[in-house]
Order: structure tokens, then sequence, then C-alpha cells
């Protein structure tokens, strides 16, 4: 069976981190009997470079081409003087826009040799497995108007509008439901319902979904509750699904909770199951280059692509096995290193992974 994927590496560390990923995907065809056809294109800061801009058409026409993409990171100082619409991170929103990749799941789960990673107590984060759902094509990253303007008196003020519809939020809704009914079938909804309108609206949404879903016990938690009960008890989450700018927050502080950021996959999907995979983390430019950075969740997001979009349950299993494989051996790249524990860099990491599928094991 043949696969088309879109290899998005992007800026700083992406390129490495994509290799890794492209290498990982070719033993897997090679085990499991399917065929990858790669396509590359340009999208964030090097795209800007080449193109002028940081979505090029020719990216989103390779996108709706192929059956998954797969991105590295955007961003980096050097773009950062550049007007609003031509920042890296305006493709990443318009590729997210462009193919309707509505559902974000972003799964925190916590590898048994990493629990000393992490910045918290191994007692309160050991078997921490959670998925964050966050909506992706709506609320304040996209809400019309926007934009900075100067008063007469000279003063500039700054405008962003948080809007969603019933519809956006049945819809990101039922995504959450659905994976929490096939996981441990209960939902945290968070919002901040006691001052947002917004939020208000997104409630009710929920608590009428909730009669169509009897099997999932559905919850409502305030955002700033549910960011402190992240780093104090976050066992007691199973499900999460929130909006936009929430899940952006949370998601990125959930990654910690497993020992760095480098270990967060994630998954960007529309209606039809078509998904962008990318890890969590950024672009890291003050590494890029160097072999530093941890290639992991950009394999963990393979396996989210494998199991996701292309319907290979098995071999994203034999990807994260390897994963597994790998930190049971005492592999480690820095970020997620202790002291006397043997670093790779990210080439070696990926090789271990590849070498871990291979053997099965």
């Amino acid at each position: 069976m043949s696969h088309t994927i879109l290899l998005l590496p992007g800026d700083g560390i992406g390129p490495e981190i994509v290799a890794e990923a492209e290498k990982l995907l070719l033993a897997v065809g090679e085990k499991f009997g399917l065929d990858f056809t790669f396509t590359r294109g340009l999208i964030g800061g090097c795209a800007i470079d080449v193109t002028g801009v940081p979505l090029p058409d020719e990216t989103v026409a390779l996108a709706r081409a192929a059956d998954a993409v797969l991105l590295g990171a955007v961003g980096g100082e050097k773009w950062d003087r550049g007007p609003a619409h031509l920042r890296p991170e305006r493709g990443l929103l318009g590729i997210r826009k462009a193919l309707g990749l509505y559902a974000n799941l972003r799964p925190a789960l916590l590898f048994p040799e990493l629990a000393g990673a992490s910045t918290l107590k191994p007692e309160v984060v050991a078997g921490l497995d959670i998925v964050i759902i966050r909506e992706l094509t709506g609320g304040i990253y996209f809400g019309e108007p926007r934009g900075v303007e100067t008063l007469a008196d000279g003063t500039r003020i700054g405008r962003n509008t948080m809007v969603y519809s019933e519809a956006e939020i049945e819809r990101i809704g039922r995504t959450g439901f659905d994976i929490a009914r096939r996981r441990g079938r209960r939902l945290c909804s968070v919002d901040k319902a006691n001052v947002l309108e917004t939020s208000q609206l997104w409630r009710d949404v929920m608590t009428r979904l909730a009669a169509d879903y009897p099997d999932v016990e559905l919850s409502h938690m305030y955002v700033d509750n549910a960011a402190m009960q992240l780093v104090r008890a976050p066992k007691q989450f199973d499900v999460v699904v929130t909006e936009n700018l929430f899940g952006d927050i949370l998601s990125d502080c959930a990654a910690m909770l497993t020992g760095s950021i480098g270990m967060l996959p994630s998954a960007s999907l529309n209606e039809t199951g078509f998904g962008l995979y990318e890890p969590v983390h950024g672009s890291a430019p003050d590494i890029a280059g160097q072999q530093k950075a941890n290639p992991l969740a950009t394999l963990l997001s393979v396996a989210m692509l494998l199991r996701y979009t292309l319907g290979q349950a098995s071999a994203a299993d034999a990807v994260e096995q390897a994963v597994a494989s790998v930190l049971r051996q005492g592999l480690r790249t820095a970020d997620i290193a202790l002291p006397g524990e043997r670093v790779l860099g990210t080439a070696q990491m990926g090789d271990a992974v590849v070498a871990a599928l291979r053997g099965g094991v």
C-alpha cells in the first residue's frame, strides 16, 4: 500500500528532527509492507526567505495532494521583526485553516523511565496518561477584528477577538466525547465561563452534548483551576477538551509533566481524518544544526500519523514500543538525561529507535 507524506521541515531544529522521522517511516515501511512517497514543501521562516510569504500556495496544494503532513517547527528571532502577517507562525495558522484541521490531539504520556526527569515528584506524575484536545481553527487566534491601531492622540492599542459558534463547539465537543469513550470515559471541559461569554456558550453546548454520551462522565473546570490542577494532581484527568488559547497553554504545561516538551507529539485532524502531525515544541534556534534536539516527540508523532490517518495500528504500536525500548536501555537526549545517563545526539537517537523497531522489541 502506497502513502504520500508531505514533509515540512520548517525552521530551526525542524530539518534535523524531520530527517529522523523520514528515516523511521522508511523502516516502518520495510517492516510492515508499506510504501511511502515523500514530497517536500516550505512553511514558516524558510518560506518567507524563498517566497516572501510564510505559507506559499504550492505548500497548500502539496498538502491537499498528500495522505498526511509531517511538520518540524516554525519560527525564530530572524523573522520576529517582520509585520504580523509575515511572521512564520502565520504559516502554521494558515495551513490549519486551509486544511480544516480543527481538532488538535496532544497526548501527555509519561514513560516510566522518565519519572525522575519531570520537574514534579515521581509519585505525582508516575502513570500519567492524559489527552488534551484543543480546538484549533477558531477562537482568539482567528477572530476578527484584530490588529494594532494608533488613536488620534498617538496612543497605540491592540485588539484581538475571541469568537466561537455553536457549531464549532459542538464539533470539537463530539471529538472529545468520542475519544473519552475509547479511553477512561471521563471528559473534562475547560473554560472560563465565569467571565467570558464565549465560555458560557461553550459550557452550554458541552452540557447539551453530554446527553448523547451517557457512558461518559462530563465535568467542567475553569482554566485557571485546570492549570493549577495539572501541576497539583495531574492524574485526575483522562481527556481534556478546551478552546484554542487555553489548549495551547495547558498542553505545553502538560508536556513538562512528561519530563520534557521534547517528548510530546500532536495530531491536527479534519473531519475526514486527514492529519498534520508535529511535535509540540518550538524551533529551538539556539541549538539548531548542533544535533542536540530530542527527536522523540517527532517520532511519536509518526506513531500518531500511522494510527489516526493511515489506520496502521500495529505499526503505530511498534513505533511506540521502540521509543519505550530505547528509554529502557537508558538512552537519552540532553533534555531528558539525568546525571550518569548516556546522552545521544539527534541522529543517534533516531538510529536507536529504528534499530529497536527492526529488532521487534
